[in-house]
């Protein structure tokens, strides 16, 4: 039976089902559960017909089924699925770690290893940073989001739901501000946050590693000013810290570049990669400096899937596809369109709701408010528009610590007429939940 065709399946009788099966923390963004998917467009078991501006959550920059990845999934299982790089190697996975070499930021000399997702690049990123300083200590910031496990969730930056009762978390983790004009934070006040880190928390010879979003994704699509990345690459030059970029949702042609440090000029030590790179496959990455990959023990690193043959081949697919479709490029199309679209919102019907718009390429989000005020964030807005935004055929997600914003993730292969079709959809919406 095609299950994913099941002519008599409902979302709601899917939804009993999944009660029954599934643990209640799982959390469920839409409800719709789909039939098929194609481009930027999404069908659910009912027929019904989605503009998906979430992408998979940055998942699916090239989009859903690209015939691309399709075919080079479809070829390569049919040589083999899995062996084990440590076991029996395999060119793909080199070839990947090659492309990744070449495009990360920076001319340093760069080598790659593979895993399964961007927790376990995040994971890697510091178990490797704290074996070659010998130190223990690891900064963070204020509203970063780095996964789920127990040490990514230490390291991310936002209580609920994230770290509820999962505590102790790992040691010699500290959380720095993470800047935020809209809210107050300046540049000055967060790289002061780090200093007083050093003065009174863990004194810097003691600190390992920095880790840093250019671009906040669960934090509400905060972009680090120049002078902020900038900063922090000086402080770990002085301290002898390693600068740790998660590119996982920011990379893969998101912004408008392969990664967002490469607009303010600022290399990392170390590079987490993850999301679209297999264009829904599992696969991570941890990219890093040449002389500091080769400084790890041998046989320290490893996983049993990372860098399964199959998803090396979605991988490959989603480069090419990068560059024969121009997509760097179509990622700031999108994002000033949507911008545009958006700041009329908060210049009419929304003026006083819609606080901020932020762009970085085509990274894009809209935060509410009330009354204009942004120490007063707005989250039933927010999900009083992705209700009926979604009742009218356009998918979203939240973020921000309060669930305050809305973000676009839409796929970089959307048409002009399917985007515009779903920013109308947007606009409805929100006119319509301020109605209500």
């Amino acid at each position: 039976m095609d299950h994913g065709n099941n002519q008599f399946a409902s979302n709601e009788a899917l939804k009993s089902r999944r009660d029954d099966a599934c643990p209640v923390g799982l959390p469920s963004k839409s409800g719709i559960y789909a039939a098929r998917a194609q481009g930027a467009e999404l069908w659910d078991v009912e027929g019904k017909r989605y503009i998906d501006f979430i992408g998979g959550i940055g998942v699916l920059n090239v989009g859903h089924s690209h015939p691309k990845v399709v075919e080079a999934i479809s070829k390569q299982a049919s040589s083999f699925v899995h062996t084990a790089f440590g076991i029996a190697q395999y060119e793909s996975y080199v070839e990947v770690c090659e492309k990744l070499n070449r495009l990360t930021p920076g001319a340093t000399p760069k080598k790659t290893a593979l895993f399964n997702s961007g927790a376990e690049a995040v994971e890697n990123a510091i178990k490797f940073a704290r074996q070659i300083t010998g130190r223990p200590g690891i900064i963070a910031f204020s509203g970063a989001f780095h996964g789920r496990t127990l040490l990514a969730t230490t390291l991310t930056g936002k209580s609920k739901p994230y770290k509820v009762g999962f505590g102790p978390y790992v040691p010699a983790i500290f959380h720095g501000e993470y800047p935020d004009e809209y809210h107050g934070v300046s540049v000055a006040d967060a790289l002061a946050s780090v200093d007083h880190i050093f003065k009174s928390m863990i004194n810097a010879n003691e600190v390992a590693a920095m880790i840093v979003e250019p671009v906040q994704g669960e934090g509400g699509f905060n972009p680090a000013p120049k002078e902020f990345l900038e900063g922090l690459r000086k402080k770990c030059d002085e301290h002898g810290i390693l600068l740790v970029a998660d590119e996982i949702q920011s990379g893969m042609g998101r912004t408008g570049k392969y990664f967002a440090f490469e607009h303010v000029g600022v290399e990392p030590d170390f590079i987490c990669i993850a999301k679209s790179i297999a264009a829904g496959l599992p696969l991570s990455a941890l990219t890093g400096k040449a002389e500091l990959m080769d400084k790890v023990v041998p046989g320290s690193m490893g996983s049993t899937y990372g860098g399964n043959p199959v998803a090396c081949a979605a991988a490959l697919a989603v480069f090419e596809i990068i560059e024969e479709e121009g997509l760097l490029k179509r990622a700031i199309e999108i994002g000033e369109k949507t911008e545009s679209r958006w700041r009329e919102l908060q210049n009419g019907v929304a003026k006083g709701v819609i606080g901020d718009v932020r762009r970085v390429g085509g990274m894009c989000a809209v935060e509410f408010v009330k009354d204009g005020d942004p120490s007063k964030p707005n989250g039933d807005v927010a999900a009083a528009i992705l209700t009926e935004a979604r009742s009218r055929g356009l998918i979203m997600t939240t973020a921000g610590a309060y669930a305050q914003c809305l973000r676009s993730l839409v796929p970089l292969v959307v048409s002009d007429e399917l985007l515009d079709e779903g920013l109308d959809i947007f606009a409805d919406a929100t006119e319509a939940a301020l109605k209500a």
